[in-house]
């Protein structure tokens, strides 16, 4: 039996909410002399809470779903078989871990064990290097923004290299509004060295003088993380670069979660103490940003992929890929999946690699993806031999964004899928160009009225023809992509609209006010379980469904032991003349 030389305990915010704090404490108070460190996250968020048993022969052993208990805690110690988790092979042969490489196996905020591991060398590399020249082996290496636009990272740094005055500023856009997104955050819960790391490099080429991070304030753990590194850093004298007299300015700025933030001017107007709303442009924030000095955006992943680039070179970087979209892409898979969480797969895979091959889908249990945060497009099934790069989605009326991927099963009903993306966008619209606070809102309306069984055939014509003006007489990006849920399920699921608005009818099941709940008699063991979960009292002693009283909450179903109880078609459910 192998020597065991310590025992890494993921407690990055998906580890937490499955339990690995209690997980932690046990191996703890079991563990004797071996060394047990907090780890961040692998990416398996689906198997959390997870431990890896590190062996003096180099091997490693993964436990998944670890009971936070003492008797789970010597099991491992124990090196039992029981619980023990490995990569399918078929998910390992996808995935590229090149930005995630140290994601999850080291402790976060050792300093001393990032670089044991290769950290820094990259900066050190970048400092032997001509800043001019670092920023052409950025734009050697092809790297796009990784937030969402897309934009070449090293044509931006070399606008603001260009600028020569004696102050620059470099933000790093932490914000990450997108609702099941979780990329940025797991970076800067796991590594937070190598995105400073990332921004240090980018200050050196640029000319950068000082450095903001915006960060969601519900991000606690990350902003643990990065300011535990930054001082360590500075202790360190990573914040003095060559050929510079003055230490670096880093600055961490908590933003309240503002999705039009996202926007780089409505994030400037944020750091600046303002409202978040965006900027005309021209000026550009290369040009005038922050204070009015010349300022470069890039997104958490964007920095990440500093390091290894550099280190390997923008040749090689380039090297993985497709010819317009080099490097990987970080994805939060999240939906009807199997296996939701993190995974790093080279630019180039397709949607069904993603969907069955890593998240562990059925075929045939998915109706759609939509890509790119609440503002993404639907790509429907059987569109899923696309590749996965900043052009192809396009084609489809979908978009990268910063990578969020939401998987919709069958049984969804895309019309709602629509609509509930809309509640989101225009929330969140900050009002300023009519067509996005006026737009969004009638979209969203509308929506409303045709799962509530009051659409209209022109209804449909209103959504068409609104939805591209929402694009073009928007300001930013948050106008410009919100109307595209609505637009790609139009294009790709106009069958399930008509279905709405004539006949009146979810075949999905999922709209309420199409839908009664009926108990087949035939099933019922008269157990009383839904009578008693009920929460409006809906379901008599004679054990049928009053659906004027029922409110669809599916308390009662999910409770039946004989599945007796299902949504049927409006009309068809038991007492259905009181719900007229």
């Amino acid at each position: 039996m192998a020597n065991i030389k310590r025992i890494k305990v993921g407690t990055a915010s998906c580890g937490l909410a499955a339990g690995s704090g209690a997980v932690l404490e046990a191996v703890k108070r079991n563990a004797g002399n071996i060394p047990v460190v907090e780890v961040g996250c692998i990416g398996h968020c689906y198997a959390e809470p997870i431990v890896e048993v590190e062996c003096e022969d180099g091997s490693s052993i993964f436990y998944s779903r670890v009971a936070g208990t003492d008797d789970a805690a010597r099991k491992i110690i124990a090196l039992s078989d029981e619980g023990r988790f490995s990569i399918p092979e078929k998910r390992a042969s996808l995935e590229k871990n090149i930005v995630t490489r140290l994601a999850g196996r080291i402790n976060p905020v050792d300093l001393a064990e990032y670089r044991a591991n290769g950290g820094f060398e990259a900066l050190k590399r970048a400092f032997s290097m001509k800043p001019e020249d670092v920023v052409e082996e950025v734009k050697k290496g092809g790297l796009r923004g990784r937030g969402g636009g897309g934009f070449p990272t090293g044509m931006k740094w070399s606008f603001l290299a260009a600028k020569k005055v004696p102050e620059k500023v470099l933000i790093c856009n932490a914000d990450e509004g997108d609702p099941g997104a979780f990329m940025d955050r797991s970076m800067m819960e796991s590594v937070p060295y190598q995105v400073l790391e990332g921004m240090l490099i980018g200050a050196y080429a640029t000319g950068a003088t000082k450095i903001f991070i915006y960060c969601r304030a519900e991000y606690p753990l990350a902003i643990k993380h990065l300011t535990l590194a930054i001082e360590e850093m500075k202790k360190a004298g990573l914040d003095q670069l060559a050929g510079r007299e003055k230490p670096l300015e880093i600055t961490i700025k908590e933003g309240a979660g503002a999705f039009v933030c996202g926007e780089e001017t409505a994030m400037i107007n944020s750091l600046e103490g303002h409202r978040g709303t965006p900027r005309f442009r021209p000026p550009f924030p290369t040009d005038s940003g922050w204070n009015g000095l010349p300022t470069a955006i890039n997104n958490v992943e964007t920095f990440a992929n500093i390091p290894p680039l550099i280190a390997m070179g923008g040749e090689a970087f380039a090297s993985v890929g497709t010819e317009k979209s080099k490097g990987t892409k970080i994805f939060a898979l999240a939906g009807d999946v199997k296996n939701p969480g993190l995974t790093e797969v080279p630019m180039g895979i397709t949607l069904a690699e993603i969907v069955y091959d890593i998240g562990g889908a059925e075929k045939g249990s998915v109706k759609a993806v939509q890509t790119g945060g609440p503002s993404g497009g639907c790509i429907p099934a059987e569109h899923f031999d696309v590749k996965i790069d900043y052009d192809s989605l396009k084609e489809l009326g979908a978009i990268m964004g910063s990578g969020g991927l939401i998987v919709i099963g069958k049984n969804r009903c895309m019309v709602e899928t629509a609509r509930y993306f809309l509640s989101f966008t225009h929330r969140e619209s900050c009002g300023k160009c009519t067509f996005c606070r006026v737009g969004t809102t009638r979209m969203y309306e509308t929506l409303e009225r045709i799962v509530a069984g009051n659409g209209t055939e022109e209804d449909i014509a209103f959504l068409e023809d609104l939805g591209p003006k929402i694009r073009k007489g928007s300001l930013c990006g948050l106008g410009q992509t919100a109307p595209n849920p609505v637009l790609s399920t139009l294009r790709f699921f106009r069958n399930e609209y008509e279905a709405h608005v004539k006949d009146h009818v979810c075949d999905a099941m999922e709209c309420r006010a199409l839908v009664d709940v009926k108990l087949n008699t035939d099933k019922c063991i008269h157990c009383g379980l839904c009578i008693r979960t009920c929460p409006v009292s809906a379901i008599g002693p004679d054990f049928k469904v009053d659906n004027a009283k029922c409110t669809r909450c599916n308390s009662c179903i999910e409770v039946c032991p004989k599945k007796a109880i299902s949504r049927v078609r409006k009309g068809e459910g038991f007492n259905s003349s009181i719900s007229k």
